[in-house]
């Protein structure tokens, strides 16, 4: 945070001193007690009792307030800013404090793919520029007073993950952050309990077309069949298209992959670049697409793009090889479940396991409400529709998977249990060293973690 005087800011939410010092430095901003970390905040509170014993340990603090607090003991290291309404005073120190700040913020959303997209980001723009951003998958609606915040007059970039969880979520965001491009990856189905509809999903997730300015950039994924439903006919500002199978600004063609990633052809401007991608999957191309056409937006060439992208580190838990039980090759895919991210699952699985026998074993998909059978049915089709050869789900709503594979009479061997522990059973008898198992699942489901954990172990048991 740019370090402002308690004086300063007192004239820039209109308050009133009533209690302090009005050249206490200020370096950190809270709305919550319990957001407070550090000494030296400025806290924005509508309550009249608090607990003091809380805050001491961060004093000196300020508060501001538009009630009167009960103070009970003697504190020379607490000020108090009295303001007529807090909200109003609150919104103009956010503005004030964005309004400072003159640098690209890029801000992403998607169904799947926005934390890598993210990463991708991050790591090619800290080559040349200092930046912000957001830590691993962080994207509370909560915490965009503090992302704000870490930006400072030594911050040349931002990039930040904006999810969406209910209707309005990227509009708040966008009150705090004013990003100058917006990035959707791709519009699945999720979230389906608070959007209520696929509709409504995408209409939330298009909330990132007013949440830039005039002059903001767009990034979208010209092949994806939700993000094409969104409206633009009132978004002035510039629309960048990255795809494979369309027309776009940002192309990739001739895909091959390797030991250390896949390459592809960048078709850009009429020029085309060869660029190494670590990681595998038709929709890891769409996440560095979106990525390139952020950070050459912001001003980096291509050709130094494609030198610093080899060393692109990808995520933990998300499509990552490891040797695995009886030596078989395991896909750990277990950060999250969406219909989106199951197909891009078993696309990598296939395309890898080509020589293998293929077994997916797949949980849950969370966050449904009242559509979880019908978008688990969705997922049933989606692995009818795929080579693997086993199939086991692990949980009560995953077995409508097995039961729609089931029933459309394919191939695959189908088996659904409640919990990892007879699946692990099973997963003991049937594995060799020429097997490769996908275990994909959600980040909060500790069955399908647990199961992962033992399958990733490199001893013979049961051999």
């Amino acid at each position: 945070m740019k370090p402002l005087t308690t004086g300063y800011i007192q004239k820039i939410i209109s308050g009133k001193l009533v209690r302090g010092k009005d050249d206490l430095l200020i370096q950190h901003g809270a709305y919550r007690l319990k957001q407070v970390r550090h000494p030296n905040t400025i806290l924005f509170l509508q309550r009249k009792i608090i607990r003091w014993e809380r805050l001491k340990p961060y004093f000196p603090i300020t508060i501001v307030t538009d009630v009167e607090l009960v103070v009970n003991e003697q504190m020379d290291d607490l000020t108090i800013i009295k303001v007529d309404n807090l909200q109003e005073s609150y919104w103009k120190f956010i503005n004030y404090y964005r309004a400072s700040i003159n640098i690209p913020i890029i801000a992403v959303t998607g169904t799947s793919g926005k934390t890598t997209t993210k990463e991708m980001i991050r790591h090619l723009l800290s080559i040349q520029r200092k930046i912000v951003y957001t830590n691993s998958t962080n994207n509370s609606r909560t915490a965009h007073l503090t992302h704000l915040l870490m930006m400072d007059d030594t911050t040349e970039a931002a990039v930040f993950e904006t999810a969406v969880g209910a209707p309005g979520d990227i509009t708040n965001a966008a009150a705090y952050l004013k990003p100058t491009i917006g990035i959707i990856t791709n519009i699945g189905e999720h979230h389906l309990n608070y959007c209520k509809t696929l509709e409504g999903y995408i209409a939330a997730k298009g909330e990132m077309c007013t949440a830039l300015q005039s002059d903001g950039v767009l990034i979208i994924n010209a092949d994806d069949p939700n993000t094409k439903k969104l409206d633009l006919k009132n978004f002035s500002g510039k629309v960048i298209r990255v795809g494979i199978h369309s027309t776009s600004d940002f192309r990739a063609s001739d895909i091959s992959f390797s030991p250390t990633g896949m390459y592809l052809t960048l078709e850009y401007s009429k020029k085309k670049y060869r660029i190494l991608v670590p990681g595998l999957g038709e929709h890891q191309i769409y996440n560095a697409l979106a990525a390139i056409a952020a950070v050459h937006e912001v001003g980096m060439d291509i050709d130094d793009i494609a030198v610093h992208f080899r060393t692109f580190q990808t995520l933990n838990k998300q499509l990552q090889f490891v040797t695995g039980l009886k030596g078989a090759t395991i896909i750990d895919d277990t950060w999250s479940i969406t219909t989106t991210s199951l197909h891009a699952a078993l696309q990598v699985l296939q395309a890898v396991g080509t020589e293998q026998k293929k077994i997916a074993v797949i949980g849950t998909i969370t966050d449904l409400g009242s559509w979880g059978y019908t978008i688990h049915e969705r997922a049933g089709d989606i692995i009818a529709n795929s080579k693997i050869d086993v199939l086991l789900t692990i949980g009560k709503h995953a077995k409508i998977m097995a039961d729609t594979v089931s029933a459309k009479g394919t191939h695959i061997e189908v088996h659904s249990f409640n919990n990892h522990i007879l699946a692990y059973e099973l997963l003991k008898k049937i594995v060799t060293k020429d097997t490769i198992v996908l275990i994909k699942g959600d980040m909060l489901s500790e069955t399908i973690k647990k199961l992962a954990t033992l399958l990733r172990k490199r001893e013979q048991i049961d051999s």
